[in-house]
C-alpha cells in the first residue's frame, strides 16, 4: 500500500475513516524545505521554501482508497496536483504521496476549514511552530470580516472538511 503524507483536513482520522475506511494513520512526519501556504481557493497548500519544515501524519493508504483520496483532493479538477517525494517518519526518511495546491495563492483560509485543521493538529500535538503557523491562517481568516460561508466554494464537486 503507498504512503500518504497530510498536512491539512486529512490528519482528521475521523474524517479519513469516512473517507478512506480501508487507510490507516502511522504517525507523526514532517517535509523538509517546504511550509504551508493559503491556496486562492482558502485551502491549505505546501510549497518549497529552505530552511523550513511542514509537519503532518503519514498514512498507510490502501489501494482501494485512492481514488476516493484523488477526488477529494480535486486532482481532476486541477485543484491540487499529486507528486512522491521524501517525508521524515519515526523510521526515518519514507517515500510518500503529497498533494500540492495548484493556486499557491496568496489567499485567505476558509475560517471553519482552518478551526478544523488547527484542532486535529492539536490533537496530533504537532509543534508549538506549527500550531503557531495554522493559528496564524486561522487569525487571518478571522479578521478578514467574511463568514466562512459567504466565500466561493472552489469549483470541484467534492466537500472539503
Amino acid at each position: 500500500m503507498p504512503l500518504y503524507f497530510a498536512y491539512g483536513s486529512n490528519m482528521d482520522v475521523a474524517a479519513m475513516a469516512r473517507r478512506c475506511p480501508r487507510s490507516r494513520p502511522l504517525g507523526l512526519a514532517r517535509l523538509k524545505r517546504h511550509t504551508l501556504a493559503i491556496m486562492r481557493e482558502g485551502w491549505l497548500t505546501a510549497i518549497r521554501v529552505p530552511n523550513a519544515t511542514v509537519e503532518g501524519v503519514l498514512w498507510d493508504i490502501a489501494l482501494a482508497d485512492m481514488r476516493a483520496l484523488d477526488r477529494y483532493e480535486g486532482l481532476d479538477e486541477g485543484l491540487y496536483a499529486k507528486t512522491t517525494q521524501s517525508v521524515i517518519a519515526a523510521t526515518g526518511p519514507r517515500r510518500a504521496l503529497i498533494y500540492f495546491g495548484v493556486n499557491a495563492g496568496p489567499g485567505i483560509a476558509r475560517a471553519d476549514y482552518i478551526a478544523g485543521v488547527l484542532a486535529v493538529a492539536r490533537h496530533w500535538k504537532l509543534s508549538a511552530g506549527a500550531i503557531a503557523q495554522i493559528e496564524g491562517f486561522a487569525a487571518q481568516a478571522g479578521a478578514s470580516g467574511h463568514p466562512a460561508s459567504a466565500r466561493p466554494r472552489p469549483p470541484t464537486l467534492f466537500r472539503r472538511d
